[in-house]
């Protein structure tokens, strides 16, 4: 038997026109060329500049490096506990249309949603799937379709199997099944159509995450992603992975530091991304962690709420820990918005992080949502004005999209009076999503120009980082806000006086750093 693994990222680029008329645009330097003579006296290329410090080189350098996909590897390790043959497709070549699997001919394809939340992508899916593979059995597993199983199975009638919630006994057991080596009664957790397109489903079991194995990596990874837990003990409303797994279990700091050393090992990893929504709980097993992982001398990230950091103790074990980065969806700074989104943490937690974080060895990287469902303009210039006039280190804004369907905040869709054109088309009680939007540039563009410490994060993640490596990383985030003011000049002030004085004062402080423009 031949299975093909369909599994990655979405098709989702809610800030794909961000970049529109700038130097970071794709073609903006040759696109932009004239208006930046005019505003410089010479056609300005970020790709040009260089760092002549210590050793020179260019400032902006192509990110090449990669992190295993999570979903996509704990699925290969499953699927490696059978003796099954088998090839992995990386959902991003479906959306761009890159390639095609290798394999030819699949007896199975098993489509991972972790990273589908409406029904049009998965729609559009399946429907490439049956044009290429119209006998294969097909599975489904993953957060939407684990949440919306008996929808799907009435719905798409090429689907055969769904696994809801934990994979690890059970895809397994599916796989011996259609080789004819099990009972199909015997599988939990599945969601089968029987002989009268009933939708039949087996009881639900859960995995001991401490005992079950961590997911292993092939070859050599500097980084790699890990799970420490499944469900989270908190009920956002923007947020549907406590539904998609409801019983909380989670990772001993033994079973974590044990697996973080075998990548040490085996992969040659130097840093681990925790990818779960809340590493720093709970307090006991975070409390244990902060003891034992300065002795692993490795690196990590993780995402934290922010009333888990509550004194400067905290801090410093964290920088003990060799903890390099902390991920805190601040979300909103009005109290009254963090209520509707059911957060259970207040704009003064949120305050207090950011105060005992500021300037630490651990950077802080915050978000921030405008449109929730029932938030004013009003409401949001709170947020706005922290943004602009407080935040330090990257930061980013997103405007809210109703695209995932399983979200709890849909059990609220009367009370806010949600009206859906589209997952970015939306009204509700509070504001629409062209006000969200225009609201967010007025954001970025203040926060641009006013803040002297606050970075966006949006267009870094194509470089490679930090942009020079022979200084620290204040100063790094002072170039990178300095060539983020540069690309958004003429998009900002236009062509004119306005313009070419703010070109000469980022250019007279970008030379004094080391870094000079080359000929273009």
């Amino acid at each position: 038997m031949k299975l093909l693994l369909m599994s990655g990222l979405g098709p989702y680029t809610a800030n794909s026109h961000s970049l529109d008329v700038t130097l970071f645009a794709e073609n903006g330097a040759r696109e932009l060329r004239d208006d930046y003579v005019q505003i410089a006296g010479q056609p300005i290329d970020l790709a040009a500049l260089r760092y002549e410090g210590k050793s020179g080189y260019p400032l902006l350098r192509p990110y090449h490096g990669s992190m295993p996909h999570l979903p996509t590897e704990a699925l290969r390790s499953i699927i490696e506990s059978t003796d099954v043959e088998y090839e992995i497709f990386d959902l991003e070549a479906l959306w761009s249309g890159a390639r095609e699997p290798d394999g030819g001919h699949f007896d199975v394809v098993a489509l991972s949603t972790s990273f589908i939340i409406e029904q049009s992508t998965l729609r559009r899916t399946l429907k490439w799937i049956s044009k290429r593979y119209p006998g294969a059995t097909l599975i489904l597993g993953g957060q939407y379709s684990n949440l919306k199983s008996a929808e799907i199975m009435r719905n798409f009638c090429a689907v055969d199997y769904i696994i809801r919630g934990d994979a690890e006994v059970a895809f397994p057991m599916l796989i011996r099944v259609l080789e004819g080596k099990g009972n199909l009664g015997d599988i939990p957790n599945l969601t089968v159509r029987g002989n009268d397109d009933s939708i039949v489903t087996s009881p639900v079991e859960y995995i001991d995450v401490n005992a079950h194995p961590s997911p292993r990596f092939h070859g050599l990874h500097s980084v790699v992603p890990y799970e420490s837990m499944r469900g989270c003990p908190f009920i956002c409303k923007f947020c549907s992975y406590p539904a998609a797994s409801p019983m909380w279990r989670y990772k001993s700091a033994e079973k974590i530091c044990n697996d973080w050393m075998e990548y040490t090992e085996n992969n040659g990893t130097n840093l681990v991304r925790a990818m779960d929504s809340t590493f720093t709980v709970p307090p006991k097993r975070f409390k244990r962690l902060l003891e034992v992982l300065p002795n692993l001398g490795i690196d990590w990230e993780a995402y934290s709420r922010a009333n888990v950091i509550k004194e400067k103790e905290i801090v410093d074990n964290l920088e003990a820990a060799r903890c390099k980065l902390l991920f805190i969806g601040f979300e909103s700074m009005s109290d009254r918005t963090l209520r509707l989104m059911n957060k259970r943490v207040s704009s003064a937690q949120n305050e207090r992080a950011h105060t005992l974080l500021e300037g630490s060895g651990v950077d802080l990287r915050t978000s921030f949502m405008v449109g929730y469902p029932g938030e004013t303009p009003e409401d949001y210039e709170l947020t706005h004005r922290f943004i602009v006039d407080r935040v330090r280190g990257r930061f980013g804004v997103h405007v809210f999209m109703l695209a995932d369907e399983t979200m709890p905040v849909w059990e609220d869709a009367e009370t806010h009076q949600i009206d859906v054109t589209n997952s970015g088309t939306w009204s509700h009680i509070g504001m629409d999503s062209v006000t969200a939007h225009e609201l967010r540039e007025r954001t970025l563009f203040e926060a641009r120009w006013k803040n002297e410490e606050g970075v966006l994060s949006l267009w870094q993640l194509s470089y490679e980082r930090p942009l020079v490596p022979d200084l620290n990383l204040q100063k790094n985030y002072r170039i990178e806000k300095l060539l983020e003011r540069l690309a958004f000049l003429r998009k900002d002030w236009g062509v004119g006086e306005a313009s070419t004085h703010r070109f000469r004062s980022i250019f007279d402080e970008l030379r004094s750093m080391g870094i000079e423009e080359a000929a273009v």
